[in-house]
């Protein structure tokens, strides 16, 4: 039996989707917020400075002006996040229970290099949900040296002499290279002292605060000796 061409496309016609029924991208819910900020560490022979913005963003809102994104896991380590906050708490307080049961087995605080290993280790476990945080792990060493760890999101990480995570990292990681290691650097003289050091970060928070509407409000910036631990906070911009 003949069937007419224009009879079986009518037959087999896709219907025209509704595309009332489709979700856009920007309704979706997402487990991740990234709240932004700016840290840093720089390791030098006998201590090492760790510093991070107070400001805590939701896109254009600001959450809250005093919000620490450091914290000092042992007495000689201290972990410095940006990004989602909440999972900065989670992890913080992860390595605080550990650190603490280390601390009970083994009658001794955690190297920092103990910590910086068990930090990738969980990072790398929750690697098929990440944790949404930009890590730098920065304390001393066994000859009371600074050193910091740079992580990615799943664990990877590495030893730096200096590093910088967050939405001010384009800014403040090509002044470093030029202070620090003196890339384009027309006076090659590196900074040694920490007074030196101190006063390239400050400078560093004030040119990212100016560009970056997620860093701001205050510097918050911890020094690690062997004889202890000093807290200073400098003002930044407001707006």
């Amino acid at each position: 039996m003949y069937i007419p061409v224009n009879e079986i496309h009518k037959h087999f016609k896709a219907e025209t989707p509704n595309m009332s029924n489709i979700t856009h991208k920007q309704d979706q819910w997402s487990p991740y917020h990234d709240n932004s900020g700016t840290v840093l560490a720089i390791g030098i022979p006998g201590a090492v400075i760790v510093a991070g913005d107070t400001r805590l963003s939701n896109g254009y809102n600001i959450l809250t002006r005093d919000a620490t994104k450091l914290s000092q896991l042992t007495d000689k380590c201290i972990l410095a996040t940006a990004g989602q906050y909440a999972d900065f708490i989670a992890l913080r307080k992860f390595l605080q229970q550990r650190l603490q049961l280390y601390e009970f087995q083994n009658e001794v605080q955690a190297s920092t290099q103990t910590v910086a290993h068990l930090l990738s280790r969980e990072l790398y476990s929750r690697r098929f949900f990440p944790y949404y945080t930009f890590n730098l792990l920065a304390g001393l060493d066994e000859n009371n040296h600074g050193v910091v760890y740079g992580y990615d999101a799943i664990g990877s990480y590495d030893q730096m002499t200096y590093g910088v995570q967050g939405s001010g990292q384009e800014l403040v990681v090509a002044v470093l290279d030029n202070q620090l290691k003196g890339y384009n650097k027309i006076n090659k003289t590196i900074p040694q002292t920490q007074q030196e050091i101190l006063d390239i970060i400050l400078d560093c928070f004030s040119c990212a605060a100016e560009r970056d509407i997620h860093t701001g409000d205050n510097v918050e910036i911890l020094i690690i000796t062997p004889t202890g631990t000093q807290r200073i906070i400098k003002p930044l911009r407001k707006d």
